[in-house]
């Protein structure tokens, strides 16, 4: 059988509608086999239109993991990701065609590279309150990103949930908002008062009317489409490198480091592990139980003076600063209600 056939039965009938995989993901395993095609028509010096099932021998793609690597300068993490992709593929073949099992099984064998443990980067709250002070309400776009980046701190969202969230997904009445993650699974999500506030603020008073296509998202950027993930990480970049020194930035993912916080924020506040992982949209517990290694003892009276600004729903009326019982710092009062 020709691996292109079996790709056309993979993208379009395996995933989409055996397994149901999201279209984000979808994409990114295509990304993963355009790489192996290209790699495989050299490796075995034939065109790709000729490519077989059989040409997805272990050393083929031991050698295309290797090429990623020293080639391509990729992480091991990335390679990890690359050859997740292909053991999805081989899981398919295994199901749907008995007689290439084997081919699969010597797939399915291929270990995963143990890959150095990257420092986890989190924001202390004082932190988080700087990076809220840096932005300016008065500049065109300054209320959606405050927005944005109370509600990345609260949810513990990834960038593409945050850009994928829509107007009815969110309930001003009970403050919760639905987020759509990985698997195509919505988790409903209780908001401090605080960001509920922000974010019906935003809706009524400052959302940008967008084009038709656009009318159902929630968040809109300034060409009057949807915010992208890459958007909302460039808002995050902006922010952080204005409220905290390029040393501190280093071991920082613009973005993560906000869903990281939220998650030790919860962990400080004694919430059990099964919360934090139904909060973040964790598929395992395993992915949560890292957060215990943290020794956050010290940090628990800044935590304290943290939670009373989340509970504060309507600040100063007169629209001056909010005065925030922590080493004096000032944040912007935003909830200036029309009318």
């Amino acid at each position: 059988m020709r691996l292109s056939g079996c790709l056309y039965q993979y993208f379009y009938e395996y995933l989409p509608q055996i397994k149901g995989t999201s279209e984000h993901s979808i994409k990114v395993y295509q990304q993963t086999f355009y790489l192996l095609l290209h790699f495989l028509a050299e490796f075995n010096s034939i065109k790709i239109k000729s490519l077989k099932i059989e040409h997805l021998t272990t050393g083929a793609i031991l050698s295309f993991l290797h090429y990623l690597e020293t080639d391509r300068k990729n992480a091991v993490q990335t390679r990890n990701n690359r050859l997740a992709a292909i053991k999805s593929l081989a899981k398919m073949i295994r199901f749907m065609h008995k007689d290439k099992k084997h081919i699969a099984e010597a797939i399915l064998t291929i270990p995963q590279k143990r890959a150095q443990q990257k420092l986890m980067g989190f924001l202390y709250p004082e932190e988080i309150m700087k990076v809220f002070n840096a932005v300016d309400l008065k500049k065109k776009g300054g209320v959606r990103d405050f927005t944005i980046l109370h509600l990345l701190y609260d949810s513990g969202a990834r960038a593409n949930e945050i850009a994928a969230l829509e107007l009815d997904y969110f309930d001003p009445a009970n403050e919760t908002i639905a987020v759509l993650g990985k698997g195509n699974r919505y988790r409903l999500i209780n908001l401090w008062q605080k960001t509920a506030s922000l974010i019906s603020d935003y809706v009524t008073n400052h959302r940008i009317d967008p084009v038709r296509l656009f009318a159902h998202r929630l968040f809109i950027n300034q060409r009057k489409r949807e915010l992208t993930r890459h958007g909302i990480n460039r808002i995050c970049k902006k922010y952080l490198a204005k409220a905290l020194p390029p040393k501190r930035l280093k071991n920082l993912s613009p973005v993560h480091c906000f869903r990281h916080s939220c998650a030790v924020n919860m962990l400080i506040s004694g919430s059990p592990v099964s919360d934090i992982k139904n909060r973040l949209g964790h598929q395992s517990v395993e992915s949560t139980v890292i957060y215990l290694q943290l020794d956050l003892s010290r940090k628990r009276s800044i935590q304290k003076k943290f939670m009373e600004y989340t509970e504060c729903k309507n600040p100063d009326p007169e629209g001056q600063a909010l005065d925030y019982p922590y080493k004096g710092i000032s944040l912007p009062c935003l909830l200036r209600r029309q009318g």
